[in-house]
């Protein structure tokens, strides 16, 4: 069911540089109302008196109804449509793979074209449909700088951070392809109801940490919780961090999402050495920073994500370390089996091991279930997300940046 673009075809090759090579108009996805109604007036093509009323329409057809093609805004003038269309954009990003799990798990790598004078750059998104609720795990940056040695992504340098408007666009992108928005035909005004929706929740635990790219995660996730847009509620929507303190409270009183916190490890030492933000912000640190997190209370649970390494993590002691730790603090505790990737030296712990921890922490009145993994055929499961852009052949990547050097200066 998975397919995928021949890198090395000579037809995707003149399609790449030829996409390189053209200007790139300026997305309308990502911007707030307030700059999309500056950037229609400064375009020339929206007079400020009607600037309100254009933004509403134009935020309706791309958050609520989906549409990616100015031609598809029917409400509005052909000729404004045409004007919109010669200025900006409203595009999805290409899908250059897709790859669907034996257990339903649904995995894409997206491209983005150029930022400037930079390169494309690719990234990866996982759906994962459950009874009752489906979850899209987002990216927020191409590669890592976190280095967490158990994390498949850890091993890719980072490249930049993404955009608000591609952080949306991997959310939009599977709406379409899973058939979330409303169909054309649909009456205009009509909503997908909440409980008829495949993705109700969405995790910012992709590729990346959030916290290192706060302003334009920010900017997306209040557009995906915009009541009049995508409409996602606050408490649907999880932002992962690894443990970038002086960002937790801002999350809180900025974003306001709930909060997960990949912790991983009980003490600094061993923490230090999966988790290395543990060196700067350590553990006494973090804890202090969840215990004050805007809106936390029993119903606005944190939750703690805690991979399960054989012989390295997964002791009793542990598990009462843990409980420790955690003491005072509003919790949930995920347990995470290792998933394996390739080059990885670590292992997953025993079952019967990861169940003794879990009863412990459970009889401690803190709920900790064991997270099933999921999309492990396609390396779609946690920690095992890394983009195919590392393995782009060199020719292609020599000929692109030609492209770039001669089009718009040189990175």
């Amino acid at each position: 069911m998975a397919f995928s673009l021949d890198l090395t075809s000579d037809t995707t090759r003149a399609a790449l540089v030829a996409r390189v090579a053209a200007p790139q108009k300026a997305s309308l996805v990502g911007l707030s109302r307030a700059e999309m109604g500056e950037a229609l007036v400064s375009s020339g093509i929206v007079p400020e008196r009607q600037a309100r009323m254009r933004v509403q329409q134009l935020w309706r057809w791309l958050y609520v109804r989906g549409v990616s093609d100015f031609a598809h805004m029917f409400n509005i003038s052909k000729d404004l449509r045409a004007s919109l269309d010669r200025h900006f954009t409203v595009a999805r990003p290409e899908i250059v793979e897709e790859q669907v799990s034996n257990d339903g798990t649904r995995k894409w790598l997206f491209r983005f074209p150029p930022r400037g004078a930079g390169r494309p750059v690719e990234i990866e998104t996982v759906y994962i449909p459950e009874e009752g609720r489906g979850t899209l795990c987002i990216s927020s940056q191409v590669g890592c700088t976190l280095t967490c040695s158990f994390c498949h992504t850890g091993t890719q340098k980072l490249v930049r951070n993404l955009t608000a408007e591609e952080i949306l666009a991997q959310l939009m992108t599977a709406r379409d392809r899973l058939g979330d928005f409303p169909d054309r035909d649909t009456p205009d005004g009509a909503i997908v109801p909440a409980e008829g929706r495949k993705i109700t929740n969405i995790v910012m635990m992709g590729m990346g940490e959030p916290l290192y790219n706060f302003e334009e995660v920010k900017k997306a996730l209040l557009i995906a919780s915009d009541g009049d847009g995508l409409s996602l509620s606050k408490r649907r929507i999880t932002l992962s961090t690894s443990g970038v303190v002086p960002e937790i409270a801002r999350t809180g009183d900025e974003i306001g999402v709930m909060l997960a916190i990949s912790l991983h490890a009980v003490r600094d030492d061993l923490r230090d050495m999966l988790v290395p933000i543990n060196k700067k912000y350590p553990l006494k640190e973090l804890m202090a920073a969840c215990r004050a997190y805007p809106g936390i209370s029993n119903a606005r649970r944190i939750t703690f994500e805690y991979v399960m390494l054989k012989d390295v993590n997964d002791s009793l002691d542990d598990a009462r370390e843990l409980v420790r730790l955690l003491k005072g603090i509003p919790a949930k505790i995920n347990l995470i089996p290792f998933n394996p990737w390739p080059g990885t030296n670590y292992q997953c712990s025993d079952w019967e091991t990861i169940e003794k921890f879990a009863d412990y922490i459970n009889q401690a009145g803190y709920a900790s279930p064991i997270r099933t993994p999921r999309g492990r055929d396609i390396l779609a499961a946690c920690g095992q997300l890394k983009s195919e852009s590392e393995r782009m052949r060199k020719a292609d990547r020599l000929a692109l940046e030609a492209m770039m050097i001669a089009g718009h200066g040189e990175a």
